[in-house]
């Protein structure tokens, strides 16, 4: 992450004197995508919509590894169009020859919400496997694999067909109500 942050300053916040008079402040929404589109040149407007929609992807995909709690779509979205509104705030103030623009926070955010649909989702949950809170003993259903341990059907859902009485041996019903194994205690995560 470290790595992907000296790039994206590098790409981001080195000054561009000579661009002073062709830059401008760009508050609304698909002015600058309408503009790139409208070039004449294609592979400008690849290099600018391209650039910044890959310059987000890597923010999909990190996000979910390092902090588990930015895992979602809508998590990964709000968290990059933060930095980048942030990056593209410092750009506007301090850097020369560069300017806010709106259009470049949401090509960023599309990036990341590509990059985390690829790739970032996967690696946030195989690194960062589904916490075990303690509600889970009463709503988790026993395991098959377990000695005793039979799964119970499907809960009604509204309009569903009613779950049928569980039952014992010889389909006779049992006394009380039906209590799952318990469960190991999950291990805390380093």
């Amino acid at each position: 992450m470290v790595g992907f942050a000296v790039l994206l300053a590098r790409a981001t916040l080195v000054p561009s004197p000579g661009s002073t008079d062709l830059t401008h402040t760009n508050l609304r929404p698909g002015d600058s995508i309408s503009a790139y589109l409208d070039q004449p040149d294609f592979k400008d407007t690849i290099k600018q919509i391209g650039g910044n929609v890959l310059l987000g992807v890597p923010f999909g995909v990190l996000l979910p590894m390092l902090m588990p709690r930015a895992r979602g779509l809508v998590r990964v979205a709000a968290v990059t169009a933060l930095v980048m509104l942030m990056v593209e705030s410092a750009q506007g103030v301090l850097v020369t020859g560069r300017a806010f623009d709106i259009d470049d926070v949401l090509l960023n955010t599309a990036g990341a919400l590509i990059g985390y649909l690829l790739a970032g989702r996967r690696l946030g949950r195989a690194l960062h496997p589904r916490r075990h809170h303690w509600w889970h003993r009463w709503t988790r259903r026993p395991d098959p694999a377990r000695p005793g341990g039979t799964p119970l059907p499907e809960p009604a859902r509204s309009g569903g067909t009613p779950l049928p009485e569980p039952a014992g041996p010889g389909g006779t019903p049992l006394p009380g109500p039906v209590v799952s194994p318990p469960r190991p205690p999950v291990p805390p995560r380093p």
